[in-house]
């Protein structure tokens, strides 16, 4: 087993980070040694259990990293650091929002990153099963997916992969509750990466717009998978899922309005958020989550 600390070098919430993954019950977070206990699969599929472990003030936070592989051990540091956007300053995210109607939000959630999925297949299967759906039958159906078609080690669930869920039937997810569209949606678009219509991994590298396009094209991915996926996928920092009612719900209760904004008006006042609107949306996320 090797370690590395890394130091922080900017504000970074850790205990949100940890907060937002334990909302899933598969993850494994330990609120009280600060310690998250990760599934990471690199590029080479290569499977490898990493533990985070933080420490101090959030102005000046540390984390220490440990795995098996000390062979891999520079590519699995670079891999933590993409995924906690450790190097990200957020304190330069938060000065954009100084006077503008957001200002308060982000003065009371100082150092809020995006919390990202581990995996961009998971992230997309996620993404297609949770729409619609009250949050909690949401991760029901997750839980179900992952404990069925993923593979257990060592205390972590690792994802299902695209050639599992594309051998399947669409009745093997019915009777887990799925509905029949629901089980097409995940069925069909996994089997377009098992046959390698579909590359995620090269998707990832084009223009915000470009994957919009591509995603929307695909049978059960409107614009609001697109954009989720992106941000809880890729944490593309300007993205405002403006039909998100979640963001509607925060933006009723922080300025007391009579209803909801709706998704035209939220996505107008968005215009003065860029270049930072992800952050705003996870923001007004976090305002309202208890």
């Amino acid at each position: 087993m090797w370690e590395k600390d890394l130091i922080g070098k900017h504000t970074y919430d850790y205990y949100y980070l940890m907060k937002r993954w334990k909302m899933d019950e598969l993850n494994v977070v330990d609120m009280d040694e600060h310690l998250i206990k990760l599934p990471v699969v690199l590029g080479d599929g290569s499977r490898h259990i990493v533990l985070l472990q933080f420490s101090g003030p959030i102005t000046a936070p540390a984390v220490r990293v440990a795995s098996a592989d000390a062979l891999r051990s520079e590519e699995i540091i670079s891999w933590v650091k993409n995924w906690l956007q450790w190097d990200r300053d957020l304190a330069e995210v938060a000065a954009h929002f100084v006077e503008s109607d957001l200002e308060q939000l982000f003065f009371a959630h100082a150092g809020t990153p995006i919390v990202k999925d581990t995996d961009l297949y998971y992230c997309l299967m996620k993404t297609i099963i949770h729409q619609q759906l009250n949050l909690k039958f949401a991760y029901t159906l997750t839980n179900r997916f992952v404990e069925a078609y993923g593979t257990y080690e060592e205390g972590v669930w690792f994802y299902p992969s695209p050639d599992r869920i594309a051998s399947l039937s669409y009745e093997d997810l019915r009777s887990m509750q799925f509905s029949q569209r629901k089980a097409e949606y995940v069925i069909d678009t996994s089997r377009l990466i098992a046959e390698e219509m579909l590359d995620l991994g090269l998707l990832s590298t084009e223009s915000d717009e470009t994957i919009a396009a591509e995603l929307t094209k695909i049978r059960g991915l409107g614009s609001w998978s697109a954009q989720n996926w992106m941000l809880s996928g890729l944490g593309r920092e300007d993205l405002l899922p403006a039909a998100d009612i979640g963001i509607q719900k925060a933006l009723k209760f922080y300025e007391d309005l009579p209803a909801k904004p709706t998704p035209a008006s939220i996505y107008e006042r968005g215009g003065r958020w860029a270049p930072y609107r992800s952050y705003a949306a996870v923001t007004l996320w976090r305002s309202i989550e208890t």
